[in-house]
């Protein structure tokens, strides 16, 4: 990757003189503004990246928490969204934050962070392990004070050589998701027991702080006495609202609620976490895991089949009133699901290539036929959000796009790039016609039904972990068979395709993903740097290396406004559809969601998080009503 331009902050030194030393650390918390322009030198209670905090010094609670909300009862899910090296269809550790495992999703939930979002803002978050943060003049340097209530599950405190041990550590042998956004951190250091300190390079964007605030904390003591970067099922020390309970590797994990929980009186915290027990349910088919919600095993589930919420839900508990079914709104975070066709292995690193294949993907005839309908054509890679480019560029965009030194796409200055139509026969001839002439203009050989690339019949496997998409994708593979690619599909077991995907030995996989609400050019690297395509586990499946996203990640780490975050996205977005570095493929607006009707919720949900498990609670009316108190 280029070199990171530099960001227009003052390198000045951070303290002159003791005096001045505690003159700056020792004022009262106050709210901050926009980030760019946070009080330097003051105790601030939250930090935003633009615009004012929504939520006072003194709020008692979020607004969409019930904090008169029951403790107890149980959530049985199969979840559909994790993170890091988790699999939300076996697990065989319970280490969450490195790159080696399968860890059940919602580990998180164990372990304290410094701050935590508040999901009805876009880019804010709150104290809550610590106290206040403190921003030094040349804003390089933040510190932190914690509270000390703060304790670990067996006790012990938890201290600032706890959470500058764990990011130290995260970033030098955590996931690559953690470790990206530790990049510009030069160190982290306890000055005392209850004040640590962290100190930039001065290449971070204005915004990196937001990420490494919520960062785990981890016990020093325990992770010196245990190997952290080793795959385990011991249950580590942590300190958040959950800790495991009963596991078995790969068929079920208990979190069970921490009834000392020693911040469950905090603003942050209150109204949330209201389950004695949250079980995350494993199976290696939908199919599977659909007939366990049917039974009550599972009491609330997310539908990724269009076909089974077109036609499944006619089971004796729905027509009875005991399961709800309903869509809710999806967040408002931008989101993508796309094909990634791997670069590193000529061909697919040739746009003509990659748009070949793009129009032997017949979405009409998929939606009309497999999908009842459900779904809508992805144009975006950042669909659902302001960050989706429309129209031609506007004059900001424009002059962006006129500033980049790098190579720009031509089709990035008009009308953004959208995916081909068909006539919805499944087999477009006139689309496979042009996919055919592309691979010529390619360069690719045709000996007599087969394209050939070096001498050889060019293949393309779609890899995959679910029987389900073997259906999805046999129409996608018949067209690309009709212009000459050997296409097929491979099923592999859920490690076996978390190991695949780890080391890039794949030349097609699908993804789902959803990026916060406010990007950094940090969280974004990882999915497009040059640099992120030759590192293990990143989410750069496509191996993409190509300067103008390095040039536009610089971009994005120095812009001081919303307006001008929302410019560098949309030009991303730009030149990503130009590119075609991954193929978009279908969304849904809503969650499609089906639940046994045994619980309490607050309405409207947030517009960016819905951590269910984390938000809902047991009602034991309506749970003796449907007969599953």
């Amino acid at each position: 990757m280029s070199a990171r331009r530099a960001l227009a902050l003052s390198r000045r030194t951070l303290l002159k003189g003791a005096a001045a030393s505690a003159g700056l650390w020792t004022l009262p918390i106050t709210m901050s503004g926009a980030f760019a322009q946070n009080p330097v030198g003051q105790r601030l209670s939250g930090l935003s990246a633009f615009g004012e905090l929504k939520y006072s010094t003194d709020f008692a609670h979020f607004d969409y928490v019930e904090p008169s909300a029951p403790k107890g009862g149980r959530i049985h899910l199969a979840v559909p969204t994790w993170l890091y090296n988790q699999n939300p269809q076996t697990f065989n550790t319970l280490n969450s934050f490195v790159l080696s495992g399968d860890a059940p999703p919602r580990m998180e939930n164990c372990f304290d962070t410094l701050m935590v979002s508040a999901l009805d803002e876009p880019d804010s978050l709150y104290c809550h392990a610590a106290e206040w943060v403190e921003i030094s003049e040349d804003r390089n340097v933040f510190r932190f004070g914690l509270r000390p209530e703060a304790r670990f599950h067996d006790g012990t405190q938890l201290s600032a050589s706890d959470v500058a041990f764990s990011l130290n550590l995260l970033k030098s042998d955590g996931h690559p998701a953690l470790a990206t956004s530790l990049r510009a951190m030069e160190r982290a250091t306890a000055l005392d027991d209850a004040t640590v300190e962290l100190t930039y390079d001065g290449r971070q964007s204005a915004r990196a702080i937001l990420a490494i605030a919520a960062m785990p904390i981890l016990s020093e003591l325990y992770y010196t006495a245990n190997t952290f970067d080793s795959s385990t099922l011991d249950i580590p020390l942590s300190s958040g609202p959950y800790r495991p309970g009963r596991v078995e590797s790969g068929r079920f994990i208990e979190y069970e609620r921490v009834p000392d929980y020693w911040a469950a009186d905090l603003p942050t915290m209150r109204g949330l976490n209201n389950f004695d027990t949250v079980r995350i349910e494993f199976f290696s088919e939908r199919l599977a895991e659909f007939e366990a919600f049917k039974k009550g095993d599972i009491h609330w589930r997310q539908e990724a089949v269009a076909q089974v919420w077109s036609t499944g839900y006619t089971f004796p508990a729905i027509e009875e009133g005991r399961v709800v079914k309903a869509e809710f709104a999806k967040e408002l975070r931008p989101s993508m699901q796309a094909w990634a066709l791997n670069q590193r292995r000529p061909p697919f690193d040739d746009w003509r290539v990659r748009q070949a294949v793009n129009l032997c993907f017949d979405f009409e005839w998929t939606n009309a036929k497999l999908f009842y309908g459900v779904y809508s054509r992805s144009h975006s890679q950042f669909e659902n959000s302001e960050f989706k480019a429309e129209g031609p560029p506007g004059d900001a965009e424009k002059a962006l796009l006129d500033s980049l030194e790098a190579d720009v796409p031509e089709g990035a200055y008009g009308e953004p790039a959208i995916p081909p139509v068909s006539d919805g026969s499944g087999r477009d001839r006139t689309l496979l016609r042009e996919a055919a002439r592309l691979l010529e203009a390619a360069g690719l050989e045709r000996s007599g039904s087969a394209v050939l690339f070096d001498g050889a019949p060019l293949t393309l496997e779609i890899l995959i972990q679910g029987s389900i998409f073997e259906r999805l994708h046999a129409g996608f593979v018949q067209n690309m068979r009709r212009i000459g690619i050997d296409a097929s599909i491979r099923l592999v077991d859920p490690a076996q395709y978390n190991a695949r995907m780890t080391d890039y030995d794949f030349d097609m996989v699908m993804m789902a993903m959803s990026f916060g609400p406010t990007p950094t050019a940090e969280s974004m690297d990882e999915f497009f740097s040059s640099r992120s395509a030759t590192s293990p586990g990143t989410y750069n499946l496509p191996g993409v290396r190509a300067e103008v996203y390095d040039e536009l990640l610089d971009r994005l780490a120095a812009v001081e406004s919303r307006e001008g975050l929302v410019t560098v996205m949309r030009v991303m977005d730009r030149v990503l559809r130009a590119r075609l570095d991954w193929i978009p493929n279908w969304y849904s607006a809503n969650h499609l969601v089906a639940y046994w009707d045994k619980f309490g919720f607050k309405e409207p949900k947030p517009d960016y998080g819905w951590p269910v498990e984390q938000l809902w609670w047991h009602d034991e009316e309506k749970a003796a009503a449907i007969g599953k108190a």
